[in-house]
């Protein structure tokens, strides 16, 4: 999220950032957001049934004027109907080679499959889980002792490389 709102600092950037949201009222991106002076949202969707839940991030991105919805961070499976009423604007980055490991645990899927490479994809959200069609992707080398936690380190620094430029892409065309 950092990343994608410095890009939009630049005065040649195709997209700005209109709504940083979060389902975690105490995520530290949050604070990030508010001390650059950036629209925030947080809602916990303990105790609220997930259409309801739902509604209310639709909600708050459409009195924000949103117009495509980038995840950064966000681990909760959007329903087949919010993916739906956004259809084609909702972009995700997600932590390997799509279509190779999708869901969880990618680093150490990759390193336990004796993989040589891993890397990181940008990819247009479906209502199958890491199954949309994929804007970009950045590739990692796998070292000799990587654990799980070394390889996302690297992973996510070119993950911060390759979503402005995905998502600016993707915005322009």
């Amino acid at each position: 999220m950092m990343a994608l709102a410095g890009a939009a600092r630049d005065p040649g950037c195709p997209f700005e950032v209109v709504l940083v949201a979060s389902d975690k009222p105490e995520a530290p991106g949050l604070a990030w957001a508010r001390d650059h002076n950036l629209e925030t949202f947080a809602l916990s969707p303990k105790g609220l049934a997930k259409p309801e839940y739902e509604a209310a991030i639709d909600g708050a991105l459409r009195a924000a004027g949103t117009e495509y919805i980038a995840l950064a961070g966000y681990m909760r499976l959007l329903s087949d109907d919010f993916v739906a009423r956004w259809r084609g604007r909702i972009i995700n980055i997600h932590p390997s080679l799509l279509p190779k490991y999708k869901g969880l645990d990618t680093h150490a899927r990759a390193i336990d499959a004796g993989d040589t490479i891993a890397g990181c994809s940008v990819h247009i959200v479906t209502e199958e889980l890491d199954g949309g069609e994929v804007l970009g992707q950045a590739e990692v080398p796998i070292l000799p002792g990587d654990t799980p936690d070394t390889l996302a380190e690297r992973v996510l620094a070119e993950e911060h490389r390759l979503y402005a430029r995905a998502l600016a892409d993707f915005v322009s065309r």
